[in-house]
């Protein structure tokens, strides 16, 4: 049974993005080496990626047009795309899906390596009851400004630390898994 995971690079505040859509220059306070080679191992584990729409359409338009060994696993992996509006995934080895959540649970049922939600803010509020792990890139910085990632809920959810790892560049990597 594979697991599925999010991860997220946010600011100190909360933001996974700034003001305006696809503001992501935070990134690059955390951004070094050590992330890097995170990057490329969690990538090795996993067999699938999955997206919101407007996550999808930002990466989709980013990662074919870079190059190393980050953007090759980027752009060879299967990708899910969870819309209702868009009609075609152009972005290599891509489909898109309607309903998120019986879908998800099925790509947990099969045998295989990880499930990553990257970014979508939305997507992982969504299927919130079917993230096995959470993990947080911390930036030293704060924004005052933009989209959080996680949304109000009606209910808490405890979370058990699993790894606090800081880096050089100040970024902290957060582990989490949900506590029943």
């Amino acid at each position: 049974m594979r697991r599925l995971v999010m991860w997220n690079m946010i600011t100190l505040d909360g933001y996974f993005e700034g003001a305006k859509k696809w503001d992501l220059d935070f990134h690059n306070r955390g951004w070094g080496e050590e992330l890097e080679q995170l990057s490329t191992e969690q990538l090795s584990t996993a067999d699938m990626l999955l997206f919101g729409r407007r996550t999808f359409e930002g990466m989709a338009q980013y990662w074919p047009n870079e190059s190393g060994e980050i953007a090759d696993a980027m752009n060879a992996i299967p990708k899910v795309v969870f819309s209702r509006t868009l009609g075609e995934a152009a972005w290599s080895n891509s489909r898109v899906v309607a309903d998120a959540e019986p879908e998800v649970r099925r790509l947990k049922a099969e045998d295989g390596k990880d499930l990553f939600i990257f970014g979508s803010a939305e997507l992982c509020a969504s299927l919130e009851p079917l993230i096995d792990e959470y993990r947080i890139g911390l930036n030293p910085i704060l924004l005052g400004q933009g989209t959080p990632l996680f949304k109000a809920k009606p209910r808490s959810q405890n979370l058990k630390l699993l790894e606090a790892r800081p880096l050089k560049t100040g970024c902290v990597l957060l582990r989490y898994a949900p506590e029943p």
